[in-house]
């Protein structure tokens, strides 16, 4: 099955600056796929690309099967998009603007239905739509594109940031909507540079550095990349000395830590069982430490 989304090759130059420097991404029917980077890394630039905002100085771009910049009139009947700084009609109410976005989504088609849903999403997160839209803060504007968004089924959900200024409630109510989306068919392509957001919702995740995709894949298959924590009691280092593939010997607060390759912790396991410790834990690298692969360096700085 073609993916929903793929691009190849793709450049975007502003003046002599490269915000994309041949990106190859493919998003999987189906699935939460995690697109993960710092500010300035390309991620609103791809997004603005997939959307049909910005046209792409070289290379190509797909979402249906379509040119999202050609064709972004029957791309955008299929999605909804939600960006990391959202801006409201400041004289109308939230909830008029939350039903002029449906609209233009075709909330009138399934008014009835329109309607349960969007009494169900102003409770889920907690959202005030008789206020007018200057009176509102950052999380609430971001809750009027994320109810607008959600409101109205779409086959594919493309989020910038989305829980930009969202208290950690919403955040979770947010996780759950994604939860619902995908469980009902849809794919979702999650911009953030949460590592704990990506780390839970997503089925597959992109690293992109400098307007490239640097690592892809699942959660399970990125780590084999990185080394695992082992950690055991004890009260001095010859405990765990000679353990075969073992890097990074510590003993600190009783215990004796240490890395090892994720392909060699079976290996390890009969010989700590010879050596009969106590309290072994086993940590698989967390998403952060696969992401300071590539971002090591900048974040020392």
């Amino acid at each position: 099955m073609s993916p929903l989304i793929s691009t190849r090759g793709l450049v975007k130059r502003y003046g002599s600056t490269h915000a994309l420097d041949g990106l190859d991404l493919d998003v999987a029917q189906g699935q939460v796929h995690g697109f993960l980077g710092p500010n300035g890394a390309g991620k609103s630039t791809t997004i603005r690309v997939l959307l049909g905002l910005a046209r792409p100085s070289a290379g190509k771009a797909s979402v249906f099967g379509l040119d999202p910049w050609r064709d972004s009139v029957a791309v955008h009947r299929r999605i909804a998009s939600v960006p990391g700084d959202v801006s409201v009609w400041p004289n109308l109410s939230g909830g008029e603007a939350i039903d002029l976005l449906a609209r233009l989504r075709g909330a009138l088609t399934h008014e009835n239905s329109y309607r349960t849903e969007k009494a169900r999403l102003l409770e889920t997160f907690d959202f005030d739509p008789r206020k007018k839209g200057r009176a509102y803060s950052k999380g609430n504007r971001q809750k009027v594109a994320l109810i607008a968004a959600f409101v109205v089924p779409a086959d594919l959900y493309i989020l910038d940031e989305p829980t930009s200024g969202l208290d950690p409630l919403m955040e979770v109510m947010f996780r759950r909507e994604i939860a619902r989306v995908r469980d009902a068919g849809a794919t979702v392509l999650l911009s953030s540079h949460i590592l704990s957001e990506v780390e839970q919702l997503c089925d597959r995740v992109s690293i992109i550095r400098a307007g490239k995709i640097v690592e892809t894949g699942t959660l399970a298959e990125l780590r084999h990349l990185t080394r695992t924590e082992v950690s055991f009691v004890a009260t001095d280092a010859s405990t765990a000395a000679g353990i075969p593939n073992a890097h990074d010997l510590t003993v600190e607060d009783g215990r004796a830590k240490f890395t090892i390759d994720s392909d060699a912790v079976a290996s390890a396991l009969p010989e700590l069982a010879r050596r009969g410790v106590e309290g072994l834990r086993i940590e698989p690298p967390s998403l952060e430490e696969l992401f300071l692969r590539h971002y090591g360096q900048e974040a020392r700085r």
